[in-house]
């Protein structure tokens, strides 16, 4: 039996394009280009029906090593906590106030980027620090 290579995360959403971008920023992940017939999405967007333009982003790890994202529109919003969510890895190896700050610091970024913070979780002598936020649709994620 083959093992799998490659995954892609897919998020439902209302606007799959802000949507990516937010992670882009999160991430530092980029658009991949369009589909060789189009110089921008722009123009790939005004070839399809008005129904179906914007119905869906994605965003990819420029190195290659981290899974895609791809953004779907669909017509309900979010209404109960995520089941499956991303941890935004920051401060692996660290411990105590150290581990605490970094993820502070970079919470504090995304929050200026829109995020909304949740719950900070202090360490507690068994568990170490974890903060959730949730991104501009409420998507609930951690920095860890």
């Amino acid at each position: 039996m083959a093992s799998v290579k490659h995954f892609q995360v897919t998020f439902d959403c209302a606007e799959p394009e802000r949507v990516a971008r937010f992670w882009c920023e999160i991430l530092g992940y980029v658009v991949p280009p369009p589909p060789e017939e189009f110089a921008t999405w722009e123009d790939y967007n005004l070839s399809l029906p008005p129904e179906d333009r914007s119905a869906w982003s994605a965003c990819v790890d420029p190195t290659g090593a981290g899974p895609r994202l791809y953004f779907q529109r669909v017509p309900e919003g979010k209404v109960v906590k995520n089941r499956v969510h991303l941890d935004v890895r920051v401060g692996t190896g660290l411990v105590g106030a150290e581990r605490l700050a970094t993820l502070e610091a970079e919470a504090a970024r995304l929050i200026a980027l829109g995020a909304t913070h949740v719950l900070t979780q202090y360490a507690d002598g068994e568990n170490e620090s974890c903060i959730t936020l949730q991104d501009i649709e409420g998507n609930e994620f951690c920095v860890d």
